[in-house]
């Protein structure tokens, strides 16, 4: 009887499986006229792969992202890499029209799921033309060995071989690379310039495996993320048909067990209206239980080995805690059940990162006194996860809940780690989510105290500017918040990194407070893991500056030789 009953679970999982390959339109391998068989992340289908191809033409074009431009494709060199033309570079060109310098790294393509490498290229520098007669001096001075094309506001300097990029380039310059012919003639630029170029693209590790595991990579809410159900079905061992709603009893883990059939109906099926956000590991969906309680319930995306690892997790580290601005867990399904679910207390006003830059911001921006108040309960949330020997490991506005009275409540403990007393570090594979993850944690997979620490720093930053961790829309070298913070707090810019909404010009109290969190932040996002403080210390420094006492902070410019900037995070991070 077991057998058959072990049979029949087989058989219906499975089922699932082969039903979802024959709804699929999505193909692994399509035909492209001359180009022969393409694959992923090429697709001839808009909702199928990352790239999408036209080959209904006789020569093909490929868009590397919604809205891009489209390139067409002359050749191709090998699976991810194609010789293409630009036809708004092959325009402009023609007419020597500076419109496509000036118009920057347009000739590159951009995906958020990809980098990309054009060759050959040419590096330009371009160079506003100051008013300033001594800024315009500099710059000539600078660039005295270059030769150089002036239109519109700008001069763009170049040399005819030297393709290597200085660090120190003038503030006010930026760099751009353009597409030029294999063998160019010195002299002038525009002859060198060339609309026909090698393109080659390296998906990011995340989006590889997001469709290794049959699902789709999207970008959203500043990050990466998996959509849609697998289509790989993994099977976790049991003897019996059906799902188990008891583990050992009605509780597990000292709290409640509730049944899966309990959850979908507070659900209403999981109706999609009711999804209140969507991470790496699951969709959260409002829940109203038999009792009246409000709840929030997060529906982990698989049923295998590493969800369930990240399941019992959760549920270890939080029955263990106690604070008024941690999130509480009421209970979870079963680990047998046919999904994993765990019910949180349900926290009705949104996120952090909602109420600083996404829909809630235009509705009523939070004033600076509840900013300060954010920082301080989620500084005393992770001190308190600290002196329990836990690190969260993916601190960041998008985890920090607000509820009624914009008290916080920090959530998601899927990647905390229990830190071991006798270990300076946890080694792990990286993880967490651009723009708030440990530059040193990339480089030597070392997890600590102080990689919570420095994640911290970008919810400060992110406090005070109001601007996302991560924006594809700012300058190359600031997509990262980090970056952009460490780099005006260094020239002692406050004024182009504090939101001026929040009085920074106007309140002499609010200019104390946001440029000295500015400083606590400079501290917290140090390269050096030593140089930054620890939570506690963090949190006393927080404490002192809404009291309006002294914090004897270094001057930030007499200190700068006892800080290091951050080295350039990779893109595949961005």
């Amino acid at each position: 009887m077991a057998i058959a009953k072990s049979f029949v679970f087989f058989f219906l999982s499975h089922l699932a499986f082969f039903m979802n390959l024959a709804e699929s339109k999505c193909q692994n391998s399509f035909h492209c006229g001359h180009l022969g068989f393409l694959e992923f992340p090429l697709s001839n289908e808009p909702e199928c792969g990352l790239f999408l191809v036209n080959c209904t033409s006789a020569i093909p074009t490929i868009q590397f992202g919604p809205g891009g431009p489209w390139y067409i494709i002359l050749q191709k060199l090998s699976t991810n890499k194609f010789t293409v033309e630009d036809g708004f570079l092959h325009n402009h060109l023609r007419d020597r029209d500076a419109i496509c310098l000036a118009s920057g790294n347009r000739s590159v393509p951009y995906s958020p799921f990809s980098s990309f490498a054009i060759s050959p290229a040419l590096t330009i520098f371009s160079c506003r033309n100051f008013l300033d007669p001594d800024d315009r001096a500099k710059v000539k001075d600078y660039f005295k060995n270059y030769r150089n094309h002036t239109c519109f506001d700008s001069t763009f300097y170049y040399r005819d071989q030297d393709n290597n990029v200085p660090t120190d380039i003038p503030e006010k310059c930026s760099v751009i690379q353009m597409p030029v012919k294999y063998a160019p003639e010195p002299g002038d630029l525009f002859p060198k310039l060339s609309p026909e170029f090698d393109v080659e693209w390296d998906i990011y590790r995340d989006c590889l495996s997001c469709h290794r595991r049959g699902r789709k990579c999207v970008a959203s809410n500043d990050q990466i993320r998996c959509e849609g159900k697998s289509r790989k079905t993994v099977i976790i061992a049991s003897s019996i048909a059906g799902s188990a709603d008891i583990e050992g009893g009605s509780l597990f883990f000292g709290i409640p067990i509730f049944s899966y059939a309990e959850l979908e109906e507070a659900t209403n099926n999981f109706d999609s209206s009711g999804e209140l956000g969507d991470g790496g590991f699951g969709t959260v969906y409002y829940g109203k239980l038999s009792d009246g309680r409000e709840v929030a319930i997060k529906r982990l995306y698989e049923h295998n080995y590493r969800r369930v690892e990240q399941f019992m997790n959760e549920i270890k580290i939080l029955t263990c805690l106690r604070h008024p601005n941690l999130v509480s867990l009421y209970g979870c399904t079963s680990r047998r059940s046919r999904e994993l679910l765990l019910v949180y207390e349900y926290i009705p006003n949104g996120t952090v990162a909602d109420h600083l830059h996404g829909e809630r911001s235009k509705e009523a921006p939070l004033a600076w006194p509840i900013r300060m108040s954010i920082a301080i309960e989620t500084a005393n949330a992770l001190a308190y996860l600290h002196k329990k020997d836990i690190i969260h490991r993916d601190v960041k506005t998008n985890n920090i809940l607000l509820d009624s009275n914009f008290c916080v409540k920090v959530a998601d403990f899927g990647l905390s780690r229990l830190f071991p007393n006798d270990v300076t570090h946890i080694s792990t594979a990286p993880q967490g989510t651009p723009g708030y993850v440990d530059p040193e944690y990339h480089q030597c997979y070392q997890l600590t105290d102080k990689s919570d620490v420095y994640s911290f720093g970008v919810v400060l930053i992110e406090l005070i500017s109001s601007m996302p961790a991560v924006d594809i829309t700012r300058h190359r070298h600031e997509i990262n918040l980090a970056n952009l913070a460490l780099n005006r707090i260094q020239r002692c810019a406050f004024d182009e990194l504090i939101d001026s909404s929040l009085g920074y010009d106007s309140n002499g109290e609010v200019t104390r407070m946001t440029t000295s969190v500015a400083e606590l932040a400079f501290r917290c996002l140090q390269l050096e893991k030593d140089l930054r403080p620890s939570m506690e210390e963090v949190l006393d420094t927080l404490k002192d500056i809404q009291a309006g006492k002294d914090c004897n902070f270094e001057k930030i410019k007499g200190a700068n030789s006892n800080f290091n900037m951050p080295r350039k995070i990779p893109p595949s991070f961005y």
